[in-house]
This record gives structure tokens, C-alpha cells and sequence, in this order.
């Protein structure tokens, strides 16, 4: 992909970055919280989005849950576990996204693995998912490399890209996954999966430095990023923090709707105020 293409595609859909930018005039960084779909159920999950949303998130990335993730730890994955017994698909996602989009404007992004788009078939999934509101899909497994298609599908539909950037990533493939990304770019803050941790890497200021020297792109840090003061330390060295594991925690150990609705929101409310400079 040439530098005017890469240009072209960074402005079919501005609702990403311009949230981005909206947050770096206001002098604080972007927290984007990461939910299961279908965890508890899909119908609470509109509910929770929308707390969360009024909580102060920036961004919901909306997960679709999946029996063979690769990159999520014990807390998604049993959050997955419960979305699919509950009865999670695919198109109730979809439906889910479209109830959230009804009541908030928040900017959503889908998260998934690859082979769910192509079990749904990419043109119907990136269709689909314009039609209902999203802004964006990162596909964690999808390697930049091999994303040239996708990411064409995607943007004749005006569905933003996001993809992931590791410290383990070589240099020649984070250029590309910049490349092809067309939201924001995903620093994963260590190796591994995803969960909550209790310190932040020695290296992650190095890490997010790598990725500034070869794009203008705004970059979000998440993977075990779990408390206010992580948040806030994320926020001076890179435009946002993603949270995930700690908030799909608090949602499985909620005694019951109420409750769950109350500590989310209070827990959200916490870190977006983290995020101001």
C-alpha cells in the first residue's frame, strides 16, 4: 500500500481518531474499556455499555466471544465461555451493537479473531457491521502481512482498522501494521495474553516510542492495564489506556444486575478521571 493510499484510507472514518484528538485538546488521554458481548447475556450488555459509556469511557471495544481465542486470557476466556452458553452469536452481537448505537454515540469497535469473520463471510461481516453502527474491528490474530483484503472490504464499508503492535514485533512488520491500520494502533503493553497485572513493563515507554517513530497514528496501550494509577501513568506516554480483564471481573462477580451496573460505573468513572494530564 502506497503513502496516498495509506492516506486515502486514514480518512474513510474519522469518528476514531477524531475522539483521539477531541481528548489530546482536552489535555487527558482516551480510556477504552473492553467488554464480552453475551457476558452475562446480550440484553445486559447494552445496559453495561452504555453505564460504561456514561461513566467516561472514550471508545468500547465489544468482543466477540469465541471458543479458541488466542490471545485472551483466563478472565475473557471464561467470559467467552459464559456469552456462548448464554447463547452468544455472532449476529446477537450485531443486534447487541445495534441497541448500544441506538441509546449512545459512543465510538465501538468490534474485537474478534479472524475465522469468525470468515465463517460470517468478510463482505457480509463488514456490511453487517457498518449497517448497525460500528466504528472499527480489530482482528487479534489477523497478521498485517495477510490483512491487504480485509482491509479494502473494510473500507468500502468505512469501517475503521485496528491492529496490534507487540514489543516482540519485528520492525519491518509493525511498519506494516501500521500500514494497514486505519483507527488507532493497539500496543500490547507485554507478551502474552491478556489479565490484570500489578505493575506496568519497565519497557513500555520504549515500546510506544518504537511505534511514534513511524506513524502519526494515535496509540493506546492495553494488556493488563487494570487500575486508575496504571491509567494514568499509560496516559503520559501514550494517547490512551485499554481496560479489560478488570472490568469483565467485576462484571462476573457482581451479585446480581443492580449491583453490577453500580460497580462498573464507579470503577469506570475512576479511571477516566486517571486520564486527565
Amino acid at each position: 500500500m502506497s503513502p496516498i493510499e495509506r492516506e486515502e484510507n486514514h480518512t474513510i472514518v474519522n469518528s476514531i481518531q477524531q475522539s483521539f484528538a477531541t481528548s489530546h485538546q482536552a489535555g487527558r488521554g482516551m480510556l477504552v474499556v473492553y467488554v464480552t458481548a453475551g457476558d452475562p447475556s446480550l440484553e445486559e450488555t447494552v445496559e453495561i455499555v452504555t453505564t460504561i459509556a456514561e461513566a467516561g469511557a472514550d471508545i468500547i471495544e465489544l468482543g466477540i466471544p469465541y471458543s479458541d481465542p488466542l490471545a485472551d486470557g483466563p478472565t475473557i476466556q471464561a467470559a467467552s465461555q459464559r456469552a456462548l452458553e448464554a447463547g452468544a452469536t455472532i449476529q446477537g452481537v450485531f443486534d447487541c451493537a445495534a441497541q448500544i448505537r441506538e441509546r449512545s454515540s459512543i465510538p465501538l469497535v468490534i474485537m474478534t479473531c479472524y475465522n469468525p469473520i470468515l465463517q460470517f463471510g468478510p463482505e457480509a461481516f463488514a456490511q453487517e457491521a457498518s449497517k448497525v453502527g460500528i466504528d472499527g474491528i480489530l482482528a487479534s490474530d489477523l497478521p498485517p502481512g495477510e490483512a491487504e483484503q480485509w482491509c479494502e472490504v473494510a473500507a468500502e464499508h468505512e469501517l475503521a482498522t485496528v491492529f496490534l503492535v507487540a514489543p516482540t514485533t519485528p520492525p519491518q512488520r509493525v511498519t506494516r501494521a501500521v500500514e494497514c491500520t486505519t483507527g488507532f494502533v493497539y500496543a500490547v503493553a507485554r507478551p502474552g495474553v491478556t489479565g490484570a497485572r500489578d505493575e506496568l513493563p519497565e519497557d513500555l515507554k520504549d515500546s510506544v516510542a518504537r511505534i511514534r517513530q513511524v506513524t502519526d497514528l494515535p496509540v493506546a496501550v492495553g494488556f493488563g492495564i487494570s487500575t486508575p494509577q496504571q491509567v494514568a501513568a499509560v496516559c503520559e506516554i501514550a494517547d490512551g489506556a485499554i481496560v479489560g480483564s478488570a472490568v469483565i471481573n467485576i462484571i462476573a462477580e457482581a451479585s446480581d444486575r443492580d449491583a453490577r451496573l453500580q460497580q462498573v460505573s464507579r470503577f469506570v468513572s475512576d479511571l477516566a478521571t486517571a486520564t486527565r494530564r
